[in-house]
């Protein structure tokens, strides 16, 4: 039976009917999960516990829930008889150590990065970076410099397994099941608590460049942006250029108080934006328009200062870390998706050593299209980043880093809600994945793309993993689409 805080916890659960689909961030049409059974919203670590062991008790799936970063119906298996724990009322923050410059904090499961970072803020320390949802899905940012992957901030973790029991443990590189844990892909049960690293806060810079495309995919990109402390490239295929976006660490005292947004959009521009990027459901020319004019935005800063709330018009722009480097939403506006602005994505990862040949095959794959008749450009931002994270069963040299390669593309709203020249994007996954030796991001592929990379992926580690799997939770009550078509649920 479950105890009476949890009855409690049903009552107030996100209304979902058995059978229907879980959404996460992007709202209904674009499910997480195609059918659950029961969503429970609990406020504790104890509840959670409780909801575990119910599930198991009758058979059920369970899946933890945070608030984004799945793009795709991969989340759950597609069992009808899973239940979803959504963790965002478990945002306790404590334990608060900091001497000399480092220290850590300990973090509850629902606890979303602006949450910590504003807590973090107001006691003078920062993340460093980066939480349990991200770091179970290996959540990066962009650096070859330091440690990339979100769950490098992880001193240690508090696991509810399999048997509604928690497991704790301490960093050790060394260990398989630290290392299972780090990206456990929510099949070693629910992250319920983290313990985090932390450094004194400081402020960042941001900078943006325009680079010409022949001077990235013939330069020497590993020198280009291994310096920066972050950085990325902007890919706009239909201008040839690229916005280079560098970021590093300035002193405490710089003045600045940036703060960043790439999903904020007044209710004008959200509805300009949807009819320009409708008009291209099946003309081209009406996406290198719209891409032009995309470009021309970004090219300003996409920041405004956090105490007046208004636009910075210059770069470069300085501001604390977590406000400059990932930020949030600006007052009184919405994120594009409330506005219809959905999208598609393929997300890869591919080494350094071949990002060249790996971005002049994209260029072959546009100028094919254009040839056909049929261009196709970008109708977002095609983004590089990097991760310090190597992984790959091919042949490859992975020593200075991957790529990450982040394609999205606008969803029509109309008709057939096809983009146009829709079996591009399809021939433009199955020949990155088959000439080159990429992996799939863990959140932002569909099954058709995780099915076609399996042979990319790391076997042996693979099997490391299903390993500590079982130990956690040996009547596979955690189970995922990704879990299932990498063979170990």
């Amino acid at each position: 039976m479950l105890s009476l805080a949890v009855l409690f916890s049903v009552l107030v659960l996100t209304q979902v009917a058995a059978g229907d689909p879980y959404n996460t961030f992007d709202g209904p049409g674009f499910p997480a999960c195609n059918s659950v059974l029961q969503v429970f919203r609990p406020s504790t670590v104890d509840e959670i516990q409780a909801i575990v062991k119910d599930a198991v008790n009758k058979g059920q799936s369970v899946r933890a829930s945070g608030n984004g970063h799945m793009w795709y119906d991969t989340m759950c298996s597609d069992d009808p008889n899973t239940v979803i724990i959504k963790t965002d009322a478990v945002n306790g923050i404590s334990d608060l150590v900091l001497q000399n410059g480092v220290g850590s904090v300990v973090v509850e499961a629902g606890v979303t990065f602006p949450q910590v970072a504003e807590w973090l803020h107001q006691r003078g320390a920062s993340l460093g970076y980066t939480l349990a949802g991200a770091m179970a899905m290996g959540a990066h940012r962009s650096s070859l410099r330091e440690d990339s992957q979100v769950s490098s901030a992880a001193l240690a973790f508090d696991i509810i397994n399999g048997n509604g029991d928690i497991v704790h443990l301490e960093k050790d590189q060394s260990d398989d099941t630290w290392l299972s844990a780090t990206t456990s892909l929510g099949l070693l049960g629910v992250i319920a608590r983290v313990r985090l690293a932390i450094v004194s806060d400081f402020k960042v810079y941001a900078n943006q460049t325009i680079v010409d495309e022949e001077d990235v995919l013939n330069g020497d990109i590993y020198s280009q942006i291994s310096p920066y402390v972050t950085a990325n490239y902007w890919w706009w295929p239909g201008q040839k250029k690229f916005h280079l976006r560098t970021y590093g660490v300035v002193p405490i005292t710089k003045p600045g108080t940036a703060f960043q947004s790439t999903f904020s959009v007044t209710d004008i521009e959200g509805n300009l934006a949807l009819g320009l990027l409708n008009s291209g459901q099946n003309l081209s020319f009406p996406n290198f328009a719209t891409e032009g004019i995309f470009y021309g935005l970004w090219s300003a800063p996409n920041f405004h200062d956090k105490t007046l709330d208004l636009p910075l018009l210059s770069w470069p722009v300085y501001g604390f870390a977590y406000d400059v480097l990932i930020g949030g939403l600006y007052p009184n506006q919405k994120p594009e998706w409330e506005y219809g602005l959905h999208g598609k994505t393929l997300e890869l990862a591919v080494p350094v050593t071949q990002a060249n040949a790996f971005l002049k095959r994209v260029r072959e794959l546009f100028d094919q299209a254009a040839a056909e008749g049929k261009a196709v450009t970008s109708t977002y931002r095609s983004f590089l980043g990097q991760t310090t994270e190597r992984v790959g069963e091919r042949t490859a040299d992975w020593s200075k880093g991957a790529m990450m390669f982040d394609f999205p593309s606008f969803i029509p709203t109309l008709g057939d809600h096809h983009r146009y020249n829709e079996p591009w994007y399809g021939s433009l996954a199955k020949t990155l994945i088959d000439e080159f030796p990429v992996r799939p991001h863990w959140t932002k592929n569909t099954r058709d793309i995780f099915q076609q990379a399996l042979k990319n992926l790391d076997q042996d580690s693979i099997q490391r993993f299903a390993k500590v799997r079982e130990q956690f939770d040996p009547k596979k009550t955690f189970k995922s689409v990704v879990g299932e078509i990498i063979g170990v649920v």
